[in-house]
């Protein structure tokens, strides 16, 4: 029996070292599905277990042989089901896309399977990956690790919480507005967006203008998550903009000292957000441990006005949201087989114009110009994971929150789009519990292309709440 809670890193150790077996490892992996998948949904598409049993069969005989593929050799992997995996069906959460089946691994996929990884499935994401709540009409919601009567968020929900109930050692997500973020701070593991570029995604239909949304990690543990950052990142000839950085890296040392970093406390800027009882006060004790390595943290405030961002991300997301629609809507007769929200990003995209992008693009060069003015005065920017706690699973959306009324489908996840926009690595820490019993998280948000600085200081400030932080769900 292996024990769930291992991280990923001493579980590769194990492996080369042939303290257990890839077998093992397989067997433990399955036993815990069998055991919590049931109730949770947080991964489908799990493919035969003899076929997965032979697949760790051969990594042994090659450790056997004396040779590793690397890192993650023998390690089951469940891929998010908007990416694609040779073989397995990329259903994207759709009815009409439930039964196609991939001809080719994406390069995410390719590079994990080149590491060592053994795809056992896939982990669950709404339709299309749209709004930060995963249920969709092929497989059902997936369940909060915490609560089942929650919502796990999303759009990696199913993997956060894989994470969560020690089913996957390690995980990978996407994140266009917090998709990595928010379900890890509602599951109590680690999500991280990277610097636009890090994580180059490929097959893509444009590689130039669609640069919101990236791959990344997750994990329980932070080094877990900057060793399948190593694994992720790094240049590819068919993503022009992808970084030309050596994520190796990433698999070094986060050992650092925190002491005199500046933390900027963004919180709800200034009453602009709405926020439920107490989620700042979560996050603000997370702070105060900051403060207890020797960090100072300060106030910070944006240098433009939020609302003007938030209409700016507006049309970017429906430029970029609308043309991923419009072909499952050259038969009219699809649009009763897809979900409002993305028939509404679709419907919104058709009345914009190239001078309204441009002069949202303005605007988002006026808002990252102001952030480089922000990280003059502080080294990371901190702000709520989420501006609600995990809502009852039933819901589609919080139509209010703190009773201010929700204009659209994911006006409650305005608090995530700031990194995103601005393109900058943001990772979010289990900033602990409420008096409800459910996790919130506190994102961390580096400088452009920080990446690095962001994982040492979130490493520091994980050995600095390791009780917290390694407090498991009920019933796991």
């Amino acid at each position: 029996m292996v024990n769930p809670d291992i991280s990923a890193l001493d579980l590769s150790r194990a492996i080369h070292l042939k303290q257990v077996s890839c077998q093992e490892v397989m067997q433990s992996t399955l036993d815990r599905i069998a055991q919590l998948n049931p109730q949770s949904n947080a991964i489908v598409s799990l493919q035969e277990p003899e076929l997965l049993m032979a697949q760790a069969r051969e990594r042994d005989a090659q450790l056997a042989r004396g040779e590793s593929m690397g890192w993650m050799h023998g390690m089951p992997q469940a891929i998010k089901d908007l990416s694609n995996v040779a073989g397995l069906r990329t259903t994207l959460g759709s009815p009409l896309m439930k039964d196609f089946v991939a001809s080719e691994d994406g390069l995410m996929a390719r590079r994990m399977k080149a590491a060592g990884a053994i795809v056992i499935g896939k982990t669950n994401s709404p339709e299309f990956g749209l709004g930060s709540h995963t249920f969709n009409e092929v497989f059902g919601p997936t369940r909060n690790a915490w609560d089942p009567g929650k919502s796990a968020g999303g759009s990696s929900g199913g993997a956060a919480v894989a994470l969560a109930q020690r089913l996957l050692p390690v995980a990978d997500g996407s994140d266009f507005m917090g998709s990595l973020r928010n379900p890890a701070g509602w599951n109590h593991v680690f999500g991280m967006r990277p610097s636009q570029g890090r994580v180059p995604m490929s097959p893509a239909q444009d590689v130039f203008i669609a640069q919101l949304g990236t791959e990344g990690p997750m994990g329980r543990h932070v080094r877990d998550v900057a060793m399948l950052l190593s694994v992720q990142a790094g240049a590819d000839p068919a993503c022009p903009l992808s970084l030309t950085d050596d994520p190796a890296v990433f698999a070094g040392a986060l050992d650092s000292d925190p002491q005199g970093q500046r933390i900027g406390w963004l919180g709800d800027l200034q009453g602009y957000l709405p926020m439920e009882g107490g989620i700042l006060e979560v996050c603000q004790s997370a702070l105060n441990s900051f403060s207890g390595m020797g960090c100072t943290v300060d106030e910070a405030r944006l240098g433009m006005p939020p609302e003007q961002i938030w209409q700016a991300w507006l049309v970017w997301r429906q430029a970029l949201v609308g043309p991923r629609i419009a072909p499952f809507l050259v038969n009219p007769a699809n649009r009763a087989h897809i979900k409002p929200e993305a028939l509404w990003e679709h419907d919104q995209s058709l009345n914009l114009t190239g001078s309204q992008l441009m002069a949202a693009s303005a605007s988002r060069t006026r808002f990252y110009l102001s952030m480089l003015a922000l990280f003059e005065q502080f080294d990371v920017l901190a702000i709520p994971v989420s501006q609600v706690w995990p809502f009852d699973i039933g819901l589609r959306w919080p139509q209010s929150v703190s009773g201010r009324a929700m204009d659209t489908y994911h006006r409650w996840m305005e608090v995530v789009i700031y990194a995103t926009f601005a393109g900058l690595p943001s990772i979010s820490v289990p900033a602990g519990f409420g008096e409800n019993g459910l996790p919130m998280g506190l994102a961390l948000i580096g400088k452009p292309q920080g990446d690095l600085a962001l994982l040492k200081l979130a490493h520091a400030y994980e050995m600095a709440n390791l009780d917290m932080i390694n407090r498991r769900p009920p019933g796991v």
